[in-house]
């Protein structure tokens, strides 16, 4: 293996030492219950993807039926807290509910509503305080299987598939509510090099030396070459298995996307977004034999004479579980909302990921096997950002590919174009680092705004947030403004209106003469002249998400130690795995390289 940088256990326990939270003062609350109004009572509260409706219909002092009503909160990752918290309120008369692992924000969303409802019906939210029993805590059980798979995100589901296919038993460990993962909010994409798709879609002539010679120039040629070469030589046939025996689905109406990364176009979105691929696989994997134990955390490797035989386990309610196999695959994903062990450099960056991105499966691995870690130093960041809440943003990048083949630019606070606004999402995020506040503005006519925001929804930005943010018109984040002249827009977002005008006029130019004199948008990108009428402006920033380091893994993506030598029974995929994408990640290849590397692990076992 090459260009492996050690990261100590000891510092990643060191720093997850310092996570434990400090002790504050007790609030003395008034838990009096008073008398409710009888009646039906309407609230929302802000989650994750937006305002979250719910009715509670109350007695003189009783919570009859709590019921969530609108809602745009990611389909499937968020279903478990709407089906479960209404009924837990209900039953146990209490807001303090257990937290849907994987499902926070719509949580604390509905209790949020509720405690609205009830102080609207003259009660006291605080008096609905009582704790849900835990009825698992104090039981035990030991399983057994063939393999178990930690994590339920894309590498984990695929693996889960493969290997059932293959007649191996398989318990499949998931921290959350629900299987999916990452891919379920990423930006939907997958590179699909050598597959039959690739060809059905019109490219004939891409190769694995292309790929690779693409990964390469884009990670800054810090890859690791041996599983650089196991994705790009079994991305194309992981793909027709996808598709072919698994039923992905591809959007071969939209097709290939032409991307600046990539020299011959690979990538192409998934039919129904990331959301429509992981139901998809979620529902195969509930189709097999599969062990699935949702709400279970893995806690700690078992280690046998020097070979992990297993994992033992705790779910949410606090049953116990030994789970013994002959082999195990951590599948945990990346650490992206830790702090404790991203790099400083991302550390005030914007997270657009899951909030349960957080390396337990890595700091498992290291503390209770020795593994060795690479490329820890390295995140992937994007550029176009949306800053919906502190320390988190969403992404528009569905939205601006469709944007910047219409009336579409980015520009700087001063007004001026900084990129060619098709370059590749690492030279855009190179000229947005270099602007004040580290942020570059997307400017649009009306028609091409209006499109734009319908392809954001898998992105958790619906038409009905989209058009609130607007409605605030830069008043506060996120910036989002509109404005019946060039000017007017701009100054609500505090560009420069004068130069702006200037720069959309000689825009307007290099559209009519088909030449962008000044940053060589190809010409198939400049077909619409920005028209008269109502101009939007939204602010642009660099988001992260996708973490560049891991477990350092041979070429079977089996882990190895700090001394380099392999961990029997041990294996990884996806990218809990360091190193194959160097310091940057093109897109689509975060989703290829989870599918990819589930399938090739459980082939390799399968054996």
């Amino acid at each position: 293996m090459n260009l492996k940088k050690p990261f100590s256990y000891f510092l990643i326990a060191s720093l997850l030492s310092g996570c434990a939270k400090q002790p504050v003062n007790s609030v003395s609350k008034n838990t009096t219950a008073t008398k409710m109004t009888p009646g039906t009572y309407e609230a929302s509260a802000e989650g994750h993807n937006g305002a979250v409706h719910v009715s509670v219909t109350v007695s003189e002092d009783k919570i009859e039926n709590v019921e969530v009503k609108d809602n745009s909160e990611t389909r499937g990752l968020c279903d478990p807290a709407i089906q479960l918290i209404p009924s837990q309120i209900v039953a146990y008369q209490t807001l303090s509910t257990d937290v849907v692992s994987g499902a926070t924000y719509t949580t604390v969303a509905i209790r949020e509503a509720v405690k609205d409802c009830i102080e609207q019906a003259g009660g006291n939210p605080d008096a609905y305080n009582a704790k849900i029993p835990n009825d698992e805590k104090g039981q035990e059980e030991e399983l057994s299987s063939d393999v178990i798979v930690v994590g339920g995100g894309a590498a984990g589901m695929a693996a889960t598939i493969r290997l059932e296919e293959a007649g191996k038993s398989v318990i499949l460990v998931e921290k959350t509510s629900s299987l999916g993962g990452t891919i379920r909010v990423s930006g939907s994409n997958q590179v699909v090099q050598g597959s039959k798709v690739q060809k059905e879609a019109g490219v004939t002539n891409d190769s694995v030396k292309s790929m690779e010679e693409d990964f390469l120039k884009n990670g800054d040629q810090l890859n690791d070459t041996e599983l650089l070469g196991i994705y790009a030589k079994n991305v194309g046939a992981a793909t027709d298995w996808l598709s072919d025996d698994v039923g992905v689905r591809y959007n071969m109406e939209g097709g290939l996307h032409q991307l600046a990364e990539y020299a011959i176009d690979r990538e192409l979105a998934y039919d129904e977004g990331g959301i429509g691929a992981a139901e998809t696989l979620n529902d195969k994997v509930h189709a097999t034999d599969a062990n699935v134990l949702l709400n279970t955390a893995a806690k700690h490797l078992i280690v046998e004479n020097g070979k992990v035989t297993g994992v033992e386990a705790e779910s949410q309610k606090g049953k116990k579980y030994t789970l013994k196999a002959d082999a195990v695959i951590l599948a945990t994903g990346g650490y992206g909302n830790n702090n404790d062990l991203l790099p400083a450099s991302a550390r005030n960056g914007l997270f657009y990921g899951l909030d349960s991105s957080n390396g337990e499966g890595l700091v498992m691995a290291v503390e209770d096997a020795n593994a060795g870690t690479t490329h820890m130093e390295y995140i992937k960041e994007y550029p176009n950002g949306v800053e919906t809440s502190k320390k988190h943003a969403k992404s528009t990048i569905a939205g601006n590919i469709t944007a910047f083949s219409k009336a579409a630019i980015l520009v700087n606070q001063k007004g001026e174009r900084v990129v060619n606004e098709k370059a590749s999402n690492h030279d855009i995020l190179n000229a947005l680092k270099k602007q004040p506040g580290e942020t570059l503005y997307l400017v649009m006519d009306e028609a091409t705004f209006n499109e734009w925001k319908t392809k954001l929804a898998s992105a958790g930005l619906s038409e009905d947030m989209i058009d609130a943010y607007v409605a605030n018109n830069g008043k506060s984040k996120p910036v989002f403004t509109m404005g019946s002249t060039i000017k007017k827009a701009a100054e609500a977002a505090g560009i420069d209106g004068n130069v702006l005008t200037k720069t959309i006029e000689k825009f307007n130019t290099y559209v009519e003469d088909g030449e962008d004199k000044d940053f060589h948008r190809a010409k198939e990108y400049l077909t619409s002249t920005f028209a008269e009428g109502n101009i939007y402006i939204v602010e642009q920033k660099a988001r992260y998400a996708t973490t560049m380091g891991g477990l350092d893994v041979d070429g079977n993506l089996q882990v190895v130690d700090t001394n380099g030598k392999v961990i029997d029974g041990l294996y990884a995929a996806g990218e809990i795995i360091g190193g194959v994408m160097g310091d940057d990640s093109p897109s689509g290849a975060n989703n290829g390289w989870a599918l990819t590397s589930g399938k090739y692990v459980a082939d390799y076992l399968s054996k």
